[in-house]
């Protein structure tokens, strides 16, 4: 299977942005907050942090290998099995899918 064209994102194309996402509410994997919007119509839940080392919600798009969100969060923008670089910027966006606790009030 070739994930690459099966998740590609319509939305960001560099060689780095190989990493898709699973959100609570849906059992599929996007490439993306806006590739999750364009297919449902709303974006994706967030996932709670006590899922994180459980969930194993992001998947490299090169391997195909599934990670933890925390595996996902420590691996410094690189896949643990296969080294492929994840874009690093993607960071600034872990809020939108990830309930950070500086969102609790």
């Amino acid at each position: 299977m070739n994930l690459k064209q099966n998740y590609g994102c319509a939305h960001w194309h560099s060689e780095k942005d190989v990493v898709a996402l699973k959100c609570p509410c849906h059992s599929e994997f996007h490439p993306c907050l806006l590739c999750h919007e364009d297919k449902y119509g709303t974006p994706p839940e967030r996932w709670p942090e006590e899922s994180w080392a459980q969930e194993k919600a992001i998947l490299c798009r090169v391997c195909e290998m599934a990670m933890t969100i925390a595996d996902y969060m420590t691996c410094n923008s690189t896949c643990p099995k296969c080294g492929a670089a994840f874009n690093p910027r993607c960071r600034n966006h872990w809020p939108l899918y990830f309930a950070m606790k500086e969102d609790v009030v």
